[in-house]
């Protein structure tokens, strides 16, 4: 085993499909032993970096590998990568255990493997149950059974929990942190950094393509920026102090139509009272917002689309 087995490195990587950027420039790499979050908005271009990794979609610069190689190049790639991308193919006519028999030989593993990892997912009670009739979590959960078939060290998922109710959300957070534990290298990709936030160590961001963040979950609170909710009676008064401040105004669904509302960004409360006070204007509500991790995903996301400009 090397230094470098189950690291995934992607590097300066890029994809066009036509006059679209999908991918810009990307590099980022996912340590062993960790569940890593992969996010970004729908559109982000995370399918698209997850299908390069995997060999589907040729990069048009840059590269991506796993411990080192490309995916195309490995000798027995599901015994080393599992994956499970967007959503699963499945028979509607065939079992759960018949599913999996289909790709054992590929991957080089006995009926007893599959029994095996179905009792993993908690599927082994409808082992002979026909896909057909499944809920969206359970095939969310037979697809993941197909990741584990190789007992590959490294395992890439592309928004797993969606269809899981509570229970199962919790139950998948469980076994993908039993997993990293094991010293494997879990990728999950999703749009919504809530879903994941309990499950993942670290956090890679991305949106329009680019590499937007990258670093521990904890780090990810510290980018935490100062808002504030005020409320006055003049509205016009609201926006002479906003312009004369140069203050920046986030969009605020409890605020569109509302004259007179404004959540201010990167300003603390005790300024914004100052500057009202000083105005002469009225203050019906002058509120600290507490941000949360969902909160700063979307902040940088939405810094991003900013400094892009319009598309």
């Amino acid at each position: 085993m090397t230094s470098t087995d189950g690291v995934i490195v992607i590097d300066h990587l890029s994809k066009t499909f036509g006059a679209v950027r999908a991918v810009d420039d990307l590099s980022f790499s996912v340590q062993p032993g960790r569940v890593t979050g992969f996010l970004g908005p729908n559109g982000a271009g995370k399918t698209t970096t997850l299908r390069i990794l995997l060999g589907l979609v040729r990069p048009t610069a840059g590269s991506a590998t796993i411990g080192g190689q490309q995916y195309a190049r490995m000798p027995r790639p599901m015994r080393i990568v599992g994956a499970a991308l967007e959503a699963a193919s499945f028979h509607p006519g065939r079992s759960a255990l018949d599913h999996l028999r289909v790709y054992a030989p590929q991957v080089g593993v006995s009926d007893a493997r599959c029994r095996e990892v179905l009792a993993l997912v908690g599927m082994d009670t409808v082992e002979g149950r026909r896909v057909g009739t499944f809920s969206l979590g359970m095939r969310q959960r037979l697809a993941l059974a197909g990741t584990l078939l190789g007992d590959p060290r490294v395992l890439l998922l592309d928004e797993p929990a969606n269809g899981l109710d509570p229970e199962g959300i919790a139950w998948l957070r469980g076994l993908l942190r039993h997993l990293a534990a094991e010293g494997r290298t879990v990728l999950v990709s999703s749009h919504v950094l809530s879903e994941v936030e309990q499950t993942v160590d670290d956090v890679v961001i991305i949106a329009r393509g680019r590499l937007v963040h990258s670093s521990p979950l904890a780090e990810l609170a510290a980018l935490a920026e100062p808002r504030v909710r005020v409320v006055l009676p003049d509205a016009a008064g609201l926006d002479r102090l906003i312009e004369t401040a140069g203050w920046s105004v986030l969009a605020d669904p409890q605020a569109v139509r509302t004259p007179g509302t404004a959540v201010i960004r990167r300003i603390g409360a005790p300024e914004v009272g100052a500057r009202a006070f000083a105005a002469g204007l009225e203050l019906h509500e002058l509120a600290a917002r507490d941000v949360g991790l969902e909160g700063i995903f979307l902040q940088l996301v939405e810094d991003d689309d900013q400094q892009e400009g319009p598309a």
